[in-house]
């Protein structure tokens, strides 16, 4: 809706100055333009002049409006991921450069000059503006991180973020299974995940339809995240974000990735189908459970450990125990060892989108064992 208005704006715009600067040419040349033989000896007002420079100035006004629409999305590609007072020192460079450009112009624009170069003081004006604008911004870029400096000493990281070295964090959006979920707490308190956390409005309607739910294992969900946010905002302040701009969609997922898609920042979900939707998409996603996979201690073929075998398994002779971060190992042999710890030789491992199932075997029924037995005796 915005790139259409732009695109009406520029055209109306660009019409209206062809209209209009027929005004401005000397008598003398529009008199030859309506006299010439040939294309324009049909001619004898400005009107139909009047028609086409207002067609041209159309043309021109949507062609630059298409280059406009480019440059605005650029722009706020940039200002998205770039610090606040990075931002605010070159803001206020490009105003002292405009002020200069229209202080410097008064003078020209008052003096008197012929109606034939009329057009000289609108096109110095632009010209000036433009000019001046990109100096003071451009000076703005290099000398105000020293300015930064003056009135934050211990503002290093804008600094480097400037320079390249750094790069800024991205928000972080909850979706409702993380919070639900309420590893988040802990993965903000060791300080895994950086920047501001956001949580949109759809996110916290969901919860707050699930704490009213007649059900109770969604009225304990819903209950356990609006808790959760709680704690958040009284831990972080305003390092907690609610979003409460209202998107179009057929629900909570869909709204999420437009939020996602318009702050530039980065999704953070338990949920495996969601997770995927916005890869497709192109937009940043962190699942939960990818990254509890990923921190999880490997083992490795042949390695021991000692467990506890818990509880049979779906195969005859299975038995099932845990190691230490809750990896599910299946062991071969070992039903009739329940309740008992023994040593376990792992075997191989199957990675699956939603965990990691470990297979192993009785360190004693290990063929490495029964070769030794066997040149023993």
């Amino acid at each position: 809706m915005v790139n259409l208005l732009i695109l009406i704006l520029f055209l109306i715009c660009g019409a209206t100055t062809g209209w209009l600067c027929i005004d401005l040419l000397p008598n003398e040349l529009l008199e030859q333009i309506l006299l010439q033989e040939g294309f324009f000896e049909q001619w004898t007002d400005t009107s139909d002049l009047r028609n086409l420079l207002a067609g041209f100035g159309a043309l021109f006004g949507l062609l630059a409006g298409f280059v406009f629409q480019q440059l605005r999305k650029k722009l706020t590609g940039q200002i998205r991921t770039m610090p606040t007072d990075l931002l605010i020192s070159r803001a206020i460079g490009l105003i002292l450069g405009l002020l200069l450009a229209n202080l410097l112009l008064a003078p020209i624009l008052l003096l008197p000059l012929p109606k034939e170069v009329i057009f000289a003081k609108p096109f110095t004006a632009v010209l000036s503006n433009i000019f001046f604008g990109i100096i003071g911004y451009n000076l703005a870029d290099i000398h105000g991180r020293t300015l930064l400096r003056l009135f934050n000493p211990n503002s290093t990281e804008a600094l480097l973020i400037a320079e390249g070295i750094l790069t800024p964090a991205s928000a972080k959006i909850l979706d409702s299974s993380v919070i639900i979920d309420g590893r988040i707490n802990a993965l903000l308190g060791c300080g895994l995940i950086e920047g501001q956390v956001i949580v949109a409005q759809s996110v916290i309607d969901e919860l707050q339809q699930l704490a009213d739910s007649s059900n109770n294992e969604k009225r304990s969900k819903g209950r356990r995240g609006l808790k959760l946010l709680n704690e958040l905002r009284q831990t972080y302040g305003k390092r907690l974000v609610l979003n409460s701009t209202k998107y179009e969609g057929t629900g909570t997922d869909e709204r999420l990735l437009k939020l996602t898609s318009d702050t530039g920042g980065t999704l953070i979900t338990a949920d495996y189908n969601l997770s995927q939707v916005a890869q497709l998409k192109e937009l940043k996603v962190m699942n939960l459970s990818e990254l509890v996979i990923a921190l999880r201690p490997d083992v490795q073929p042949g390695q021991k450990v000692n467990l506890k075998i818990v509880r049979e398994g779906k195969e005859e002779s299975q038995g099932v125990g845990y190691l230490d971060d809750g990896t599910m190992v299946v062991i071969e042999g070992a039903r009739q060892a329940i309740g008992q710890r023994m040593e376990v030789v792992i075997t191989g491992a199957l990675q699956t989108p939603t965990g990691r199932m470990i297979f192993g075997q009785l360190e004693k029924d290990h063929p490495s064992n029964k070769s030794n037995k066997y040149k023993a005796s």
